[in-house]
């Protein structure tokens, strides 16, 4: 393994110039602001909101959330949020606390996937120290035994988490998986790479904002790529898990599934805790295996504005929200 990072930005072929969905475009641009980071995170406001798309902050919380899911007939991964660690000290705070939960979720009986970012386990310091971590992760997660996906983040670390996750995965680990994101440009030959493994594959649509030369911007060009992955890894011998709230993709799986007579365990939908309930409960009714990723813990905040940016109907809920909590006027 080598000891460094790596975060070189990602060759990519030239494309033609795309214009991003405005409303993740402002959001994310937000986001990075110190003012509005202190307003989400410092008062009482938002946090009708945030508890609608984060478990809680402590693994009891997640451990409760995991329980309602399963109660509902739903399946779970648990993350615990936070990323870019700085600190040796920070990295392995963040691997006790995947023990933690991994404890807490078998002494409570229950089974749930667990996810996790590398920068977070101290990508961004190493890959050794991020691959020390993530095996540590992997060997405890199987003797509960619990399923390990490794996200994905943005272009600067792709290259140096698929190097981790493969020195892990050439080590006989197969309860570890790994997310691809459908809006690089790259995703479908490293979705064949690890298709033709035998690797577990959760396929999203992305949601940092990248350079248009690495990766489509418009959304009709990402849906495109999802299905073209989509259909192509149902019918590999890889296990895929469809990340979408989209019914139209999600109708277009079902119909891949059933003209390929995919049979049922070989794939599943997940979706985003407190994103489309409805649906989600729609789905287990009609038979589909549904995953719900359950997010926790006090480093919620990039994590919380990321949903907001992916989906306008997220923004309108939180304004809708805003409005209910506005003080009237008053008449005269």
């Amino acid at each position: 393994m080598t000891t460094r990072a790596g975060a070189a930005p990602l060759p990519g072929p030239s494309r033609p110039r795309q214009r991003p969905p405005l409303v993740r475009t402002v959001v994310l641009g937000l986001s990075r602001t110190r003012p509005v980071r202190h307003l989400v995170t410092r008062t009482g406001l938002f946090r009708p909101v945030v508890n609608r798309f984060i478990a809680g902050e402590t693994p009891n919380d997640a451990v409760t959330a995991v329980a309602d899911l399963h109660a509902r007939g739903l399946l779970a991964t648990v993350d615990l949020l936070g990323e870019a660690t700085v600190s040796d000290v920070l990295a392995r705070q963040a691997a006790l606390g995947y023990h933690t939960i991994l404890e807490a979720l078998s002494r409570r009986g229950l089974h749930s996937h667990v996810s996790v970012k590398l920068s977070q386990l101290g990508l961004d310091l190493s890959l050794d120290t991020a691959e020390t971590w993530l095996r540590e992760i992997v060997a405890h997660a199987q003797t509960t035994p619990t399923f390990v996906r490794v996200d994905m983040e943005d272009s600067g670390r792709l290259v140096a988490t698929q190097r981790v996750f493969d020195s892990v995965w050439d080590t006989g680990a197969r309860n570890l998986g790994i997310a691809l994101q459908a809006y690089f440009y790259r995703t479908p030959d490293d979705a064949r790479r690890f298709a033709a493994r035998g690797v577990s594959i959760r396929l999203c649509k992305g949601a940092y904002a990248e350079p248009q030369d690495l990766a489509y911007a418009r959304k009709r060009d990402v849906d495109d790529a999802f299905v073209r992955l989509m259909d192509e890894l149902l019918g590999s011998e890889s296990h895929l898990a469809i990340a979408t709230h989209d019914e139209r993709l999600i109708d277009q799986a079902k119909a891949i599934a059933a003209a390929r007579n995919v049979a049922i365990d070989r794939y599943e939908f997940q979706m985003l805790y407190g994103i489309r309930r409805d649906l989600q409960e729609l789905l287990v009714r009609q038979g589909y295996r549904v995953r719900v990723y359950v997010p926790f813990g006090a480093q919620w905040y990039p994590y919380f504005m990321r949903r907001l940016a992916e989906r306008p109907a997220n923004v309108l809920f939180l304004a809708r929200h805003l409005i209910r909590r506005s003080p009237r006027p008053k008449d005269g």
